[in-house]
């Protein structure tokens, strides 16, 4: 299969986006650490479905913003499936509110997941990565990083964060063979996108009025994941579904 043999660890999996590239990078054959904040149950229920591909999956709980906790569970993961192939960041979390009254608490917390959290994932892979002469990074951002978004000052911030950190380790690793892309989605149904209405001003931007359709069993995002000779352009790749 494509990626048999390949190890490929993802943030916020248990759900959403990461689910679902999750499960479409276990039907191609590799073997998936899938990494989850809360929901133990979901988790494992990912886990069951990509196993049914005949691969190894394990769940792993991890606060992402932590840099310890994200330090010992990459090093868990290399001691379990040997190495680390592919990182995909894709936990995120928002606290939407007006800046007028966002909380600072608020602010702080959905940085350090989003954007920081990333940032953890990304240091204590790239030893991997650069040991294993190569390896491949997605940070799944938002087109709300790029246009920002009323109500989403903390959000907007922390995915326009991550494209900046996307081009920055493109640079920093690229001559060791490590290839580092951003995916900035547009609105795609999701727990996180299930409270946003239709009077939102960037979901009525959307020429067709309603958000991309839920995950499913051949993600577009899943489409971008790496093979070896695998390179896209320094710009971010933007996907309404």
């Amino acid at each position: 299969m494509q990626y048999s043999g390949k190890v490929a660890l993802i943030t916020g999996a248990s759900r959403g986006i990461g689910r679902a590239i999750a499960l479409k990078l276990a039907s191609l054959g590799a073997d998936v650490a899938v990494i989850y904040s809360g929901n133990a149950e979901a988790a494992d229920e990912v886990c069951a479905e990509a196993r049914k591909f005949a691969v190894r999956a394990e769940s792993y709980k991890c606060d992402v913003s932590d840099f310890l906790e994200a330090k010992e569970t990459v090093g868990a993961i290399k001691n379990e499936f040997g190495t680390i192939d592919f990182l995909i960041n894709n936990a995120g979390i928002t606290k939407d509110s007006l800046v007028l009254t966002m909380k600072e608490e608020s602010f702080d917390r959905v940085i350090d997941v989003n954007l920081k959290g990333t940032f953890n994932m990304i240091r204590h892979c790239a030893a991997i990565f650069l040991k294993n002469k190569g390896g491949k990074i997605i940070n799944i951002s938002s087109i709300a990083g790029i246009i920002g978004n009323a109500g989403q000052a903390n959000y907007s911030a922390s995915k326009a964060g991550l494209i900046g950190i996307t081009k920055t380790i493109a640079r920093e690793l690229a001559s060791r063979n490590v290839c580092c892309n951003a995916i900035a989605p547009g609105f795609i149904e999701t727990d996180m996108t299930e409270a946003i209405g239709g009077e939102n001003p960037m979901m009525a931007s959307i020429p067709l009025g309603r958000a991309g359709p839920p995950p499913g069993g051949r993600p577009r995002l899943a489409g971008y994941q790496p093979t070896p000779g695998f390179f896209l352009p320094s710009p971010p790749v933007f996907s309404s579904s």
